[in-house]
């Protein structure tokens, strides 16, 4: 194991953003859509959801800013350290590699921040919820251990995750280390039980430290994004549903 000389200045950085559908078929639905939105996706409750993220690369929060827009939206900033009275985090491994232990680091600032944005105005019904959180850690702590709870935290039909380290350190010879443990892909460090669920297309660039993955959910349960899916025709169900994928396919290419 490749011993470090001092701070650990690498920063691993995370960006997940969701994306989540329902039908509305009449304003009234459309209205509702936002009302559940606000209620479920407030900024106190996203808050609370960061405060989890920060527990879970054992990371410490000093500070949280955050805000409820109108007419809807929610913004949350959290500044967090790593936990110098805990036992060294392992460095961030595939779940198909043993972990194992790494040296004890210093303190190292990070943050997290996340945004969401509800969106109802198609005129063909289609609603939509995004939320963009986004993760920079430095020293031993990574992002990448938060991955299966953002997915349990939230429902999905869509996910697009960039990671990409940054900087660099030393060992103790002096030599520059850009990046202190393997990846191949990030999906590699999702549980197999979440990564089932979806396609996953990969986008990655070694040599650059960059990684992408872009993940699809495989089965849609059309009576879940319906408000009242007892009273819908067969026939419009169906047609709907066409425009979810269609809506999806949209974002997974970035055109209409």
């Amino acid at each position: 194991m490749t011993e470090l000389l001092g701070y650990n200045n690498l920063t691993k950085s995370l960006s997940f953003n969701l994306y989540d559908f329902a039908v509305a078929l009449n304003d009234e639905e459309r209205l509702s859509y936002v009302r559940y939105i606000d209620a479920r996706y407030s900024a106190r409750q996203i808050e609370a959801t960061l405060i989890r993220i920060a527990e879970t690369i054992d990371a410490k929060v000093i500070n949280v800013s955050s805000k409820d827009f109108e007419p809807y939206g929610a913004s949350v900033v959290l500044l967090m350290s790593e936990e110098l009275d805990q036992p060294p985090r392992p460095r961030p491994q595939p779940r198909s590699q043993p972990r194992t232990a790494t040296v004890n680091i210093h303190l190292d600032k990070s943050h997290i921040c996340a945004h969401t944005y509800p969106e109802c105005l198609d005129p063909q019904g289609i609603c939509s919820f995004r939320v963009d959180i986004d993760i920079a850690t430095c020293g031993s702590i990574s992002p990448l251990y938060a991955l299966d709870f953002m997915f349990e935290s939230f429902e999905s039909d869509y996910v697009h995750i960039d990671y990409a380290v940054r900087g660099f350190t030393r060992d103790t010879s002096g030599k520059k280390i850009f990046i202190d443990h393997e990846i191949e892909s990030i999906v590699d460090f999702i549980s197999p039980q979440i990564r089932d669920q979806f396609e996953c297309v990969d986008s990655n660039n070694s040599a650059s430290l960059s990684f992408q993955s872009k993940l699809r959910r495989k089965d849609l349960n059309t009576s879940s994004y319906f408000k009242s899916p007892q009273n819908v025709a067969a026939a419009t169900k169906e047609a709907k549903m066409a425009l979810i994928k269609a809506e999806i396919d949209s974002i997974a290419h970035g055109r209409s």
